[in-house]
């Protein structure tokens, strides 16, 4: 359903240190590289462009949406906390340490936000991995 997934930055070259670090352990890689974004897809298809960092084609500064975050799939807990872990180191602040959200939930999350205030969520479906 959906296509791809864009977030601004103002900051290119520090956006993209930080995606490289917290996306890696979902399975996706820099695949792309220009003056205006960087582009990620998985590391087993790199032609199938996922997630988009960029500077707003407005050249107004990137703001993070109000309410809006993006949630991407982990393949195991060990993944989950990986993405958790280096956000932080690399500049993300913590907006929820991996765990389930729900008592008795199977799925457990963990989110942060990027330098420039995006939330972004990662998710996994069967924690026992």
């Amino acid at each position: 359903m959906i296509g791809y997934v864009m977030v601004g930055t103002n900051d290119l070259d520090r956006a993209a240190a930080f995606y490289d670090s917290i996306l890696a352990p979902l399975g996706l890689m820099q695949v792309e590289r220009v003056e205006t974004f960087s582009a990620y897809a998985p590391v087993a298809a790199k032609d199938a462009i996922e997630f988009y960092v960029t500077t707003p084609f407005d050249q107004r500064p990137a703001t993070p949406g109000n309410g809006m975050m993006i949630a991407l799939a982990a393949p195991s807990i060990q993944a989950l906390e990986q993405f958790h872990t280096v956000g932080l180191q690399n500049g993300g602040t913590d907006e929820g340490a991996p765990g389930p959200r729900e008592e008795d939930s199977d799925i457990c999350y963990a989110y942060v936000r990027d330098p420039d205030g995006n939330k972004i969520c990662a998710f996994c479906l069967d924690p026992q991995d």
